[in-house]
């Protein structure tokens, strides 16, 4: 009899514990919907009406890499995901759920390679062509790797996100003067630059060594902004920050697949952010070929094998 209530004493307790936690799981749930929702009105309140209605619904057959890593095609654009809009900037983030590491790859925008059912063009090109699935199929084609989704960020998003993150800026090291072609303009040093003045960081290439230089310093940027946002405890802050940042992207993932991998993103343990630049040294010559002006005619062998050594490294 006394071990009869001893055990009932002991459910009882079981299911207050239990209960307190789906209380506390609940709790988080609605702040985390509410940071969210706060994030999307407020940059909602900043584009307006006819913009809100343009983003276009792309065919995305993406799927996970012959490694098990997710990899997310990730495009700059100068607009908000119109057709034919200019996709200035290409990278892949490739994402290891087991380890929670992260690894860049940017793919320079003058590569010269073979556009399936177009010939050959500057890689660009597929997404006026196509769209991100277009771009898609020519990564896969040509370096033999697999994207699970994609993403058309904004540049305005980046705006946005670097000056909720960061309000008082992102510390990094402005190598040089930079002022053509870009607004505001930077002066060099060690400096906090909000928003407008990232934008201007990651942009600029009009100087000696072109994209090359904008390749770089977009690989440094994201590393400055992803360790300086793990020092300062983003984690309670993510819902809202991919609130601000979504109406900017268009995009295949569901909000609960970007918390998933935002959270390693973001976590003390992930170590810095390895990056690659295709085509990679001594693989590619700059030339001209008709029709398309200045491209880079690259060894495809080389970097396709630089490419798998980097992400199974």
């Amino acid at each position: 009899m006394r071990a009869d209530k001893h055990r009932n004493k002991k459910r009882r307790r079981w299911k207050s514990v239990l209960l307190v936690l789906l209380l506390l799981i609940g709790a988080g749930a609605a702040y985390s919907y509410f940071q969210y929702k706060q994030g999307v009105n407020q940059s909602l309140k900043k584009i307006d009406n006819e913009t809100k209605e343009q983003k276009v619904v792309y065919k995305f057959d993406g799927q996970k890499d012959q490694y098990g890593d997710t990899n997310v095609l990730m495009l700059g654009s100068d607009s908000r995901g119109e057709e034919k809009a200019r996709s200035d900037t290409i990278m892949i983030a490739h994402y290891n759920e087991d380890k929670g590491t992260f690894k860049l790859t940017s793919i320079m925008r003058d590569s010269y390679v073979a556009i399936p059912g177009h010939g050959k063009h500057k890689i660009n090109s597929a997404f006026a062509i196509g769209g991100p699935e277009l771009i898609r199929q020519t990564i896969k084609q040509n370096f033999d790797i697999d994207l699970q989704y994609y993403a058309i960020v904004d540049f305005q998003g980046f705006v946005q996100l670097i000056d909720e993150a960061f309000p008082h800026g992102v510390e990094i090291d402005v190598e040089k003067k930079m002022s053509a072609y870009v607004d505001p303009p930077l002066q060099p040093g060690v400096q906090k630059l909000n928003g407008q003045q990232m934008l201007s960081y990651v942009r600029f290439r009009h100087d000696a060594i072109g994209d090359f230089g904008r390749v770089e310093r977009q690989q440094k940027a994201v590393q400055a902004i992803g360790d300086q946002l793990s020092a300062i405890q983003t984690l309670p802050k993510l819902p809202k920050l991919i609130g601000v940042v979504a109406p900017y992207v268009n995009t295949n993932m569901k909000t609960s697949d970007i918390l998933f991998m935002g959270k390693d993103f973001f976590a003390d343990k992930r170590g810095s952010v390895e990056t690659l630049r295709i085509p990679v040294d001594n693989s590619f010559e700059e030339t001209r070929v008709k029709g398309e002006g200045a491209i880079l005619d690259i060894n495809l062998a080389k970097n396709k094998e630089a490419l798998h050594q980097f992400i199974t490294k």
